[in-house]
């Protein structure tokens, strides 16, 4: 290991998976998922598959790997994504992130932003399968960790089925199992990163035939996904297409994190592990605060993340409001608006 990790918040659920489970993951999204974020959705829901923000691989061969990978151990399953071209470098880059204790590495093939297209990376790598199926050959052959791909189903005027059904054949060919397919092409010229999360149609179909031509494949669907009515269906077969393996969320898991505990109380059918009310994450959640600002992290740094606890519930734009400002823990916090309340009423 080149990393000792700071001693473990003491929590009474059970938040470590040894096995692989695909079922539920939460997206990787720039500025958002980092180890604070994590670490609270690992409270919501214990099972989940959890990914890092995009880290490319200059920034691990060349930064402070202890800004950059450091997290806590509770967040255990979790993925290190990485951005990059070059097999080597992410061989290299894998290496470090396997001896980091990461428990799966996962390429980046996705993201169309202009800075990633300027590296030769993210969604314009799907335009070279055999360079990717390269980068995954020689990942594998670094560590002993699952390697995987996220990416999209097309990319600007390429958007026939065939395009990402041989993109996914060659990385199925060089020992590929797992792709995180998000179902939407990406536009690199015309449309912002944004744009690109909301303006090209999301085709899940299309993840479904890639699950029944290969068949032996793990298959995430990741787009659009808001509701646990949209998680039923995709993993039950439809018009003569199988069900997908598991369903990734991005943004509504950011904004209404109890959807990850509505989810996977769903999936797996046993909540006996899974907090009952929003309010018992809360203690976790004050240890782990009190915890990291003792080695020095600025309290609104974690907070903000942590917005979306009430979403939809009475009081939640005060919540909102009040806890991205970092001045006291959440705990306290809901207690200061407890007491409030109980004054007036």
């Amino acid at each position: 290991m080149l990393w000792r990790p700071l001693p473990a918040v003491s929590v009474t659920m059970s938040m470590h998976s040894s096995a692989p489970d695909y079922q539920l993951s939460v997206a990787p999204m720039m500025d958002w998922t980092d180890r604070h974020c994590r670490f609270f959705h690992r409270l919501i829901a214990p099972r989940a598959r959890l990914y890092t923000e995009m880290i490319t691989t200059g920034a691990i061969l060349h930064g402070d790997l202890h800004r950059l990978l450091d997290f806590n151990p509770q967040e255990h399953p979790v993925a290190l994504q990485l951005g990059g071209s070059e097999p080597s470098d992410l061989a290299h880059s894998a290496r470090i992130g396997a001896q980091w204790g990461y428990d799966e590495i996962n390429l980046n093939c996705g993201c169309p932003s202009e800075r990633v297209q300027r590296g030769a990376f993210g969604a314009c790598l799907m335009r070279e399968p055999q360079l990717v199926a390269d980068c995954v050959k020689a990942m594998q052959d670094a560590v002993e960790i699952p390697v995987t791909v996220k990416h999209r189903i097309g990319v600007d005027d390429q958007q026939q089925y065939s395009f990402v059904r041989d993109f996914v054949g060659a990385l199925y060919e060089a020992g590929c199992r797992v792709f995180l397919v998000h179902a939407r092409s990406a536009i690199l010229k015309g449309l912002s990163p944004k744009e690109n999360r909301d303006i090209p149609p999301l085709r899940m179909p299309v993840v479904r035939q890639l699950k029944q031509d290969f068949p032996d494949a793990v298959m995430v669907a990741n787009g659009g996904i808001q509701t646990l009515a949209q998680v039923r269906s995709l993993m039950s077969p439809q018009d003569d297409l199988p069900a997908v393996d598991g369903v990734m969320l991005g943004r509504a898991a950011y904004h209404d994190p109890w959807l990850l505990r509505d989810i996977e109380a769903d999936l797996v059918g046993d909540s006996a592990a899974l907090p009952e009310r929003r309010e018992d994450v809360l203690p976790m959640l004050e240890q782990y605060f009190e915890h990291q600002q003792a080695h020095g992290v600025a309290g609104h740094t974690m907070t903000r993340h942590w917005h979306g606890l009430f979403h939809g519930q009475p009081g939640a734009r005060r919540w909102r409001r009040e806890i991205c400002t970092g001045r006291i823990g959440p705990q306290r916090l809901y207690e200061q608006f407890s007491q409030q309340a109980a004054e007036l009423s």
